[in-house]
């Protein structure tokens, strides 16, 4: 038995949740003990992590979340929601990183399949948490934008957030919200989320944590996760990513948990969607546009700046340009590093091989 985790917006969040799970397990109970399986008492297993194929432009040109048509090779459950397997392939134009996660993460994904709207969402989350047996469904959200007020001046992608708790909600199963490394996203700064996070008491990752999810840290291009996990390692200082300078604080490593209610209070299109349960991904969409007026399936695709003609893969030469790009922050995403020197997120690993380094972050000085 395990309970459901749930990965509050896709693209990399399944990374740092597999960190928040086994935080989590190792908190409750310890290796050998009830902690393994999650807190709820059963025997040690892999967790389930539900979440969204919903990736970065780079990665997936199309504009929306993929769903179970838009991929070949997916396991379908007795439940009859699907899950990832290495296997697993996007159909063309579409990409994916969800294969490759499913290959190196310790955990099994299924795919959550928004397309049918708000309740067809929380009847996929239903099944996936009977099947999992636990009593608990855990939402994680890195970074923290999961408690917008939708006003934030850097507030980029609230819809996908808010329909997983709104989904959650109409479940009726007991909810906890996690919220690793506040700020980290880039969109709500840190001391804003830290004020609506007072009262609870967040715990800290160990690095073993991390290590299960170093195979796949070593190639995906999540910055949120990849932050929060050089956090763990005791990174602090100034970080340059694709739109952001981020610090990382003593802050940064914290898990903190809240109740699912307490969540949905600070986010209105989370409510707003409870109250008014669109039965159309684009419906849901709409909800969240009206109410942030940040379009709900664009909104990450018109921060994608253009890449520049790439560069001879140098250890000393490349440095040298990104110490220059990076203009004085102390680190920089290796999603950062690749298109500063204009290659792909496929090359991170070649560019990690030049650069002699395994690390979350690159770090400059």
């Amino acid at each position: 038995m395990s309970d459901l985790y749930v990965a509050a917006g896709g693209g990399g969040d399944p990374v740092g949740t597999l960190i928040a799970a086994r935080a989590l397990a190792a908190d409750a109970g310890g290796p050998a003990g009830p902690g393994r399986s999650g807190g709820s008492g059963g025997p040690a297993g892999p967790p389930l992590i539900a979440t969204y194929a919903w990736e970065r432009p780079e990665v997936d040109p199309t504009a929306r979340p993929l769903g179970t048509r838009h991929f070949d090779g997916l396991v379908h459950g007795r439940g009859g929601f699907a899950a990832f397997t290495p296997a697993t392939r996007a159909r063309p134009p579409a990409g994916s990183t969800m294969p490759g996660l499913a290959r190196d993460l310790p955990a099994r994904l299924l795919l959550l399949d928004p397309s049918g709207g708000l309740p067809s969402l929380a009847r996929q989350l239903a099944s996936m948490a009977e099947a999992a047996e636990g009593r608990r469904i855990r939402i994680v959200d890195i970074g923290g934008d999961v408690l917008t007020h939708g006003d934030e001046p850097g507030l980029c992608s609230p819809f996908g957030d808010a329909l997983t708790l709104a989904a959650c909600h109409l479940t009726g199963i007991a909810t906890t919200v996690h919220i690793a490394g506040p700020g980290l996203d880039g969109e709500i700064g840190e001391h804003v989320l830290l004020e609506r996070l007072a009262g609870s008491l967040p715990l800290v990752p160990d690095r073993d944590a991390v290590a299960a999810a170093a195979r796949a840290l070593a190639w995906h291009p999540s910055e949120a996760s990849a932050l929060w996990a050089a956090a763990i390692h005791g990174a602090r200082g100034t970080v340059r990513t694709v739109n952001n300078l981020i610090p990382l604080t003593d802050a940064s490593p914290r898990l903190y948990p809240l109740p699912l209610q307490e969540a949905i209070g600070h986010n209105p299109v989370a409510r707003a969607l409870v109250a008014e349960r669109p039965a159309t991904l684009e419906a849901a969409a709409e909800v969240s546009h009206r109410l942030t007026g940040i379009p709900g399936l664009e909104s990450e695709r018109t921060r994608t700046p253009p890449r520049p003609r790439p560069v001879p893969l140098d250890r000393d030469a490349n440095m040298e340009a990104l110490r220059e790009a990076a203009a004085g922050a102390d680190h920089m995403t290796l999603r950062h590093a690749a298109r500063v020197l204009g290659l792909t997120w496929r090359d991170i690993p070649a560019l990690r091989a030049a650069l002699g380094t395994s690390a979350p972050l690159l770090h400059l000085i």
